[in-house]
């Protein structure tokens, strides 16, 4: 199954073989109700609701059986005839594909690398390329096509060096702006796995391992790999270019130079023919074709290399074979989506730069002479595809990925354009203005900095308004897309922070600069200048109204500075124009929602004085949260509507639950409960629970208007009234925030019943799923005071580091903001100085090129950093806590042991890129060593030592390890600088900080959703089909290397688990690791949750000692993102002591329940069901470790726990109580044979003369036979504690019930059983 659901990974493109290309006839068959999209409108179809109530299907039902059978009959394998060798090629397609996609494959398959300039026949006849293979003539009868190579054009030319270069590895490295150094790195393949030949059979990727040791930064490097082979020494454009007008005339397109590994050079011309070598030199211009002995012509440079030179045949394959040693998900290259950027960088990273002459001439060969070629419409291309058709499945499939790979493209564009205005490379429109006022153009995209620079939010909080005005832009714009409502159109909009700087890059909208005519208004829909000037326009009412029913936005009257009633759709800030090519767009959509008025009264009323009062107005309420206050409303209409019908409080609380938690899937709201991730805040479908209920909802309605509070005076009585009650709506969905969800939250994640998150990112995610902004962290971190609960205490720290790092990233941003790049190194080493190295160096020294400040005149740079100072950045970090925040933080700004944490975190947040070492935050910390690569600690060499190994031990051996490992380079600080634990040479890179605004696919979405409904039907083999067409689609629409890919990898793995499909789901675990790692980031708690699913697959298929090496590398990550003994790090090490007893290396595994216990009862409390749980368990390990004393008492404590806890009727008491008895018995029958054993050893002393050595043989121990009750997997036991073992042979005198009392037992073993108990009781431990 593994191999059927993913075959398309083998191209990097997404193309399907045949499996996934019968995924793609599905709509037409099971799945088309699922898929159809009708689901987004809020009703069920009749074919909805006779698949939902009846898994075979009656009547329509058949009808969708015949299509998958038609479908699946539709896969077939087509023959490709080809000119060369290997003379032809087979590939596995469907009908329904489109002769593209074979082009594609075709070109990313390495046995015909070499074609990219061809046309495809069928029957001598051409095929277009846009066409389904269905539309190609008897192609099913005759599936044969014959590949005919065409004449180049410059383009093609062009493109086709740049694939040749790449695919003999001649194209060497990139420096890229957008990206950053090392992007879309892997790890999964640098994890040591142990081998199954080498090392004994108790060998472990976790011995010694010490689970309380700190973070090793090594962690974040790869492991180092060797030099990939050479093909050639050189290739690129010749000096001799462009040909000449008589040449180009007869067919010239390009001149090359080409240094082979023999060390020959040749000049190659590139005609509209192929490629042949020419007569020209250095010195002398003669492209005409040299003769030579062997044939020095081809179509394909490629093939052109092999010729000329003899090495290179050999060598390209080499390459191919190292390239093939890794992952293919880890080597391609990602295009539908901007790469993770590691915050920590090798040294070797930046040594790996390489002389290329062609890297310059790139520009040329991907754009042409004039770059007319990367100058698109970029507004024409987001309108035209959203205007494309979405009638069939196929019709969407298109459509949607189009638009995907418009924004990938749109996005990295426009972050290209945002970081060269950042750097100040490009001119503005109007250098006259303010600089925060000015604007720019580049590459087609508007960029404008996210600042007041005009004024527009002076009343709001001016500069801190706007910034946070653009951050919700985009979001809104995302929402929008997400809704894709019919004749209303979005900018493509992109906001990123680079430098300190916030730039937004828009599409150009035509008409946007267009000059208006005295009396018209620049904006044809909503506020015009602030709320002074209303415009309405009645084409705009019906998608408006659309739009904001979607948004839950009331319908309502606002007043302009005349006092002119106005009836908008919308809030007044959002805007609507209508364009000079005739389309409705929406703008400004920062102000969907209301604002937060009771934060706003609190911290921002008239009694707060200027210093203290919150930042800005801009405090809006999340629409999560609108959409969860709307579910409770529902609720309780739900509940009194049964109430009124007589009916029973059970049945209302059974109609409430199923409304609330059953039909949840209405799009239209979809995006906005998953405007960061995946939303807690479900969605009704209002006609569904009108027919299963029997409740009318045509009474329920529910919109909120978003213009309270914002300073609009009603006129008349009526007016007042509504607005009144418009405005009780609003502070009782602020009430419901702070009364309800934040506690609800917070209880949540004291209880477990959420995961606990790893770092802030996390933490902020969980709270925007539930409609909590971030300024409420500081409410998040009181809750964690003056407690007891470790989970609150964890909680409070992640909050407080959270709030740190947020108040960091502005003071630091300001400081940024007016510097030279050239000044950034400094800059930002000097503020990490001031906050993380203070215990190093209280009074830290800019280090500063003073030649370089005397270019820069003083009245043009803002040096003003140079004079922050630890105690200044200090008190002014406590003062923005204590602003943004409402929250005392006290004077320790940095947790004790948790540098590494928060340095992370600030990098993430601001984009910095340091230099991978092991920082010195102390004086009494080690000295700092620079990694060059991953030190071997996870070498998983077997320990010539035997025996129990203390952590400390393990420890010691650990850092010898590291001392073995260490780099030759030595980065010690120069002896005349002061010790300091940053230096501007740490600062490699600041990569852009990005927030953009595509769209999911709501196509893949509803395939996967109606695959988890079928299974949980039980419709298995319906199941799997949606669950593989689900696949299809999420690798056809985003690409493989995509975030959206990484999650549904992750889903589907779980759920082929579930299926018993485990091969499968280890392939789909092992690439979501690597896809998380790509585009998340190689530490980005995603990642980690994926290693630890890897982890558990590897083990459920057998492979314990592999499950084990990914779990110890993600309690590494672990530890770097949080550091040692997370809450949530209980069930983790639980698992890995039960991989550890898999093996039978029960002391090892004690060891690990030993940990896992500590810190469950750390967390969750000695008595809690979570420790008898773990107690239980742990006495199971005791046992196998012949620690028969002790096991029996924990499995006492375990039991009396669980009788307190849960009675003596609950299952979880009555297997405690059963498991005491069996070991109590166990002991008991073998103190017993003991004691025989015992006597007749004094019997024979009487008449042996030699009592030293009988002496020595008792007490070696000779063992007795076990009973048959106990495990034959037990290995041989101890003396019994308490028992004489001295060389007198002194005799136990004490009475067997002594003996039974003081629960002796030489060893003890566990019943086959081990297993059972903790698997089913896995999540409570969690």
């Amino acid at each position: 199954m593994a191999e059927n659901g993913n075959d398309a990974l083998k191209t990097s493109n997404g193309t399907q073989e045949p499996a996934d290309s019968k995924a793609d006839n599905l709509p037409n068959g099971h799945a088309t109700p699922a898929t159809s999209g009708s689901h987004t409108n809020g009703t069920a179809t009749e074919e909805e609701a006779k698949q939902d109530g009846d898994g075979d299907g009656d009547g329509d039902g058949d009808g969708e059986a015949e299509d998958a059978a038609l479908a699946a009959e539709n896969v077939f394998k087509l023959v490709v005839k080809l000119p060369h060798s290997p003379g032809q090629t087979e590939i596995m397609v469907s009908s329904q594909e489109q002769v593209q996609d074979i082009r594609q494959s075709i070109v990313d398959t390495p046995d015909t690398f070499q074609y990219s300039c061809f046309h495809l026949e069928h029957n001598g006849q051409r095929v277009n390329d846009f066409v389904e293979l269905s539309e190609v003539k008897d192609i099913a009868k005759e599936p044969t096509l014959i590949l005919k190579e065409d004449p180049y054009t410059e383009a093609q030319a062009r493109m086709h060096v740049v694939r040749v270069r790449e695919l003999i590895g001649a194209s060497g490295d990139r420096v890229d702006f957008v990206s950053g150094i090392d992007a879309g790195t892997s790890l999964c393949d640098s994890v040591e796995l142990p081998s199954e030949k080498s090392g004994k059979e108790d060998s472990s990727p976790v011995v010694h391992y010490d689970l309380n040791a700190p973070a090793s930064v090594s962690t974040l490097l790869a492991q180092p790999r060797e030099t990939p082979p050479r093909t050639v020494k050189g290739l690129s454009l010749s000096a001799w270019n462009p040909p000449p007008y008589h040449l180009r005339m007869r067919g010239h397109l390009l001149y090359l130079e080409a240094k082979t590994l023999e060390g020959d050079q040749f000049y190659i011309t590139s005609h509209i023919s192929g490629f042949y070598v020419n007569k020209s030199t250095n010195q002398k211009f003669d492209p005409a074709p040299r003769p030579m002995e062997k044939p020095s012509s081809a179509h394909s440079l490629i093939a052109l290399l092999g010729k000329i030179s003899q090495s290179f045949d050999a060598s390209f394959r080499k390459l191919q074979e190292y390239n093939g040693q890794r992952d293919p998900l880890a080597s391609y290259q990602l295009s539908n989506s901007i790469p993770a950027a590691p915050w920590l960088v090798s040294q070797s990273s930046t040594q790996q730069h390489q002389a290329d002459l062609t890297r310059t001439q790139e520009p040329y060969l991907l754009a042409g002479a004039d770059n007319a070629e990367t100058l698109r419409d970029w507004n024409e291309e987001f309108q035209s595809t959203r205007e494309l058709p979405k009638e069939t499945v196929q019709d969407r499939v298109f459509r949607e990925r189009l638009t995907s790979k418009l924004f990938a493209e749109y996005n990295e564009a426009a972050v290209r354009g945002a970081v060269l205005v950042a750097r100040g490379e490009v001119q503005p429109l109007n250098p006259t203005e303010a600089k925060d006022a000015q604007i720019f153009v580049y590459n087609n995209v508007f960029y404008s900095f996210g600042a007041d620079g005009v004024g527009t939010f002076a009343s709001d909080g001016g500069d801190e308004a706007a910034r946070v005005a653009t951050g919700k832009d985009v979001q809104g714009v995302k929402n929008v897309n997400q809704l894709d409502i019919t004749g209303l159109f979005t900018p493509g909009t992109v906001v990123v922070d680079y430098l300190g700087k916030r730039i937004v890059g828009q599409s150009i909208v035509p008409g946007i600069f267009k000059q208006r005519d005295p009396g018209e208004n620049q904006i044809d829909y909503g506020g015009v200048e602030g709320k002074d000037v209303i415009a309405t326009h009645e084409s705009f009412v019906q998608p408006f109204a659309e739009l904001s029913k979607a948004m839950r936005v009331k319908k309502h009257a606002v007043w302009d500075k005349e006092g002119k009633k106005h009836e908008l759709e919308a809030s007044v800030e959002t805007k609507g124009l209508l364009g000079t090519d005739g389309r409705k767009y929406v703008l400004d959509l920062y102000r969907v929602t209301p604002l937060d008025v009771a934060w706003l009264e609190k911290h921002r009323g008239d009694g707060q004085t200027d210093e203290k009062r919150y930042p800005h107005r801009m405090t809006v309420l999340r629409p999560e949260l609108v959409e969860s206050y709307r579910i409770m409303k529902l609720r309780e209409y739900i509940a009194e509507e049964l109430k009124k019908k007589n009916t029973s409080k059970d049945h209302a609380e059974a109609g409430a639950e199923k409304i609330t938690n059953g039909e949840v899937a209405n799009g239209e709201s979809k995006a906005q409960s998953e405007t960061n991730g995946e939303g807690d805040a479900k969605k009704e479908d209002d006609e569904p629970a009108k027919q299963s209920d029997g409740v009318d909802m045509s009474g329920f309605s529910f919109s909120i208007n978003p213009d309270v509070f914002s300073g609009q005076q009603p006129e008349t009585d009526e007016e007042k009234a509504e607005w009144q009650q418009d405005e009780v709506e609003v502070r009782a969905v602020c009430e419901y925030l702070t009364d309800k969800v934040i506690p609800g939250l917070v209880h949540d994640m004291k209880e477990g019943d959420v995961g606990f998150p790893m770092d802030g990112q996390s933490l902020v995610r969980d709270m925007h799923k539930r409609g909590v902004n971030a300024r409420y962290l500081g409410d998040i971190a009181r809750s964690g005071s003056d407690t007891e609960d470790k989970r609150l205490q964890a909680l409070k720290q992640l909050a407080h580091q959270e709030m740190v790092t947020r108040v960091f990233k502005h003071f630091c941003n300001k400081q940024l903001r007016q510097l030279p790049p050239c000044f950034a190194q400094s800059c930002v080493s000097h503020m990490l100085n001031c906050l993380l190295g203070t215990e190093l160096n209280g009074k830290p020294q800019v280090e500063i090129d003073e030649e370089l400040k005397e270019m820069y005149p003083a009245t043009e740079i803002d040096l003003g950093f140079e004079k922050v100072t630890p105690e200044s950045l200090k008190a002014e970090l406590q003062r923005q806590i204590d602003l943004r925040y409402r929250y005392e933080i006290g004077s320790e700004l940095v947790q004790a042991g948790k540098e590494t944490q928060l340095l992370r975190e600030i990098c993430l947040k601001i984009g910095f890129q340091l230099e991978a070492k092991e920082y010195q935050f102390s004086k009494d910390a080690k000295p700092q060593q620079s990694l060059q690569e991953k030190a071997s600690s996870d070498s998983l060499a077997v320990p010539q030592t035997n025996g129990v190994h203390s952590s400390s031990e393990g420890g010691k051996k650990k850092k010898k390890k590291h001392a073995d490992h260490s780099p030759i380079r030595g980065v010690a600080p120069s002896p005349t600088l002061p010790p300091t634990t940053f230096h501007p040479d740490n600062v490699f890179n600041i990569v852009p900080i990005v927030k953009e605004a595509s769209p999911r696919s709501v196509l893949a979405e509803e395939a996967l959703d109606a695959g988890r409904m079928s299974i949980q039907q039980d419709q298995k083999e319906l199941g799997q089909e949606l669950l593989l067409e689900s696949l299809s689609l999420h690798e056809q629409i985003y690409g493989i290397l995509h975030p959206e890919v990484a999650r549904v990898y992750y889903a589907l793995s779980t759920l082929y688990y579930g299926l018993e499909e485990k091969n499968a789901a280890v392939e789909l675990a092992k690439k979501a690791v690597i896809v998380s790692e790509r585009t998340l980031g190689i530490d980005n708690s995603e990642t980690i949750l994926a290693y630890l699913n890897l982890s558990l697959m590897e083990h459920a298929t057998g492979n314990s000692r592999a499950a084990l090496a990914y779990t110890r590398h993600a309690l590494d990550l672990w530890k770097i993102v949080y550091g040692p003994r997370h809450p949530d790090s209980i069930t983790t090490i639980n698992n890995a002591a039960v991989m550890l007893q898999h093996l039978k290396q029960f002391h090892e595994s004690r060891i690990w329940f030993e940990a896992s216990l500590d810190i469950c009862e750390d967390v969750a409390g000695k008595q809690s069901i979570n420790t008898a749980t773990l107690l239980f368990q742990y006495a199971q390990a005791l046992a196998l470790d012949h620690e028969s004393k002790e096991a029996v008492n924990k499995m006492k404590e375990s039991y009396n726990i669980f009788n307190e806890k849960l009675g003596p009727q609950n299952q979880n008491t009555k297997e405690a109580e059963t498991w005491l008895e069996t070991l109590l018995h166990s002991a008991v029958s073998q103190a017993k044979q003991q004691q025989a054993a015992s006597a007749m050893l004094q019997n024979r002393r009487l008449y042996l003369n030699n009592r030293g050595g009988r002496t020595q043989r008792m007490a070696m121990g000779s063992k007795p036979h076990p009973p048959a009750t106990m495990n034959e997997q037990a290995p041989a036991g101890s003396s019994m504690p308490g028992q004489a073992s001295s060389g007198l042979g002194g005799l136990d005198k004490r009475s067997l019930d002594e003996i039974v009392k003081y629960i002796e037992g030489s060893k003890q073993t566990t019943p086959k059983k081990k297993t059972a108990n903790p698997k089913r009781r896995q999540q409570a431990a969690a």
